[in-house]
């Protein structure tokens, strides 16, 4: 079973490849209590097979947001596997067990931080693991390497996102890692001090990141219309 260097903590990326959207299984090694991170419901069958095969015990399945680009995972996964619960924050205004303000999700010795960050949508928050061999932030659609997520649907506001990835991101240490819902170029994670180095839309002013975000005419996306609806209802939850 493959755990982070120097720590209890198991560790796995998983990927989609239709939404290009990453699905992160974390657990406890000793208890083998696990949660999954933005899980989608085409992927969710080996997503459940791979927790069986590493002997760990699923309590909750966790969504940074309510997706637009895919069907989440969690309500198939709640059949798949028995006794999980799912997750998503309050002001998504979606349906889940366990509905989330600020505060924390522990599963085993280990706890994730919930932070709220909204922007691209009302709903959006970032999972921070702060462990003493490790740092790592779950950002959704929130910060992605090198880019963001877009502000132009689903309650999206450039200025706030633009507040919440300074005043909730930006301010972990440099070195955390940082983990996105989604890459499309082929990136698996980044940190907190290259984002802030690097990023080419939030390295600008706040005036000038809305003037970007304002203008970026990206196409309607492909799977709202049947991604969203579903999403409120936690998926297949029903």
């Amino acid at each position: 079973m493959a755990t982070a260097a120097g720590t209890s903590l198991v560790f796995r990326q998983l990927f989609e490849k239709e939404s290009s959207t990453y699905t992160y299984l974390l657990a406890d090694k000793d208890t083998k209590e696990a949660v999954l991170i933005d899980p989608v419901v085409d992927t969710a069958e080996r997503d459940a097979k791979l927790v069986s095969e590493l002997g760990l015990k699923l309590i909750y399945v966790i969504n940074t947001h309510c997706h637009a680009d895919h069907i989440t995972g969690t309500g198939k996964l709640k059949s798949l596997v028995p006794g999980c619960k799912s997750v998503i924050s309050r002001a998504s205004t979606a349906k889940a067990d366990v509905l989330l303000e600020e505060g924390q999700v522990t599963f085993g010795k280990f706890s994730l931080e919930v932070r709220t960050t909204p922007g691209h949508t009302n709903g959006c928050v970032t999972y921070v693991l702060m462990d003493e061999s490790i740092r790592m932030a779950f950002t959704g659609d929130t910060l992605l390497v090198r880019g963001c997520g877009r502000t132009d649907f689903q309650e999206g506001n450039p200025a706030t996102l633009y507040d919440s990835v300074w005043g909730k991101i930006f301010t972990l240490p440099d070195d955390t890692l940082l983990f996105p819902a989604h890459d499309y170029k082929g990136q698996t994670m980044t940190t907190v001090g290259e984002e802030k180095r690097h990023n080419p839309r939030l390295t600008q002013s706040k005036d000038k990141f809305v003037e970007i975000m304002n203008t970026l005419g990206l196409a309607y996306p492909k799977q709202i219309d049947r991604a969203v609806p579903a999403n409120l209802k936690c998926g297949l939850q029903d």
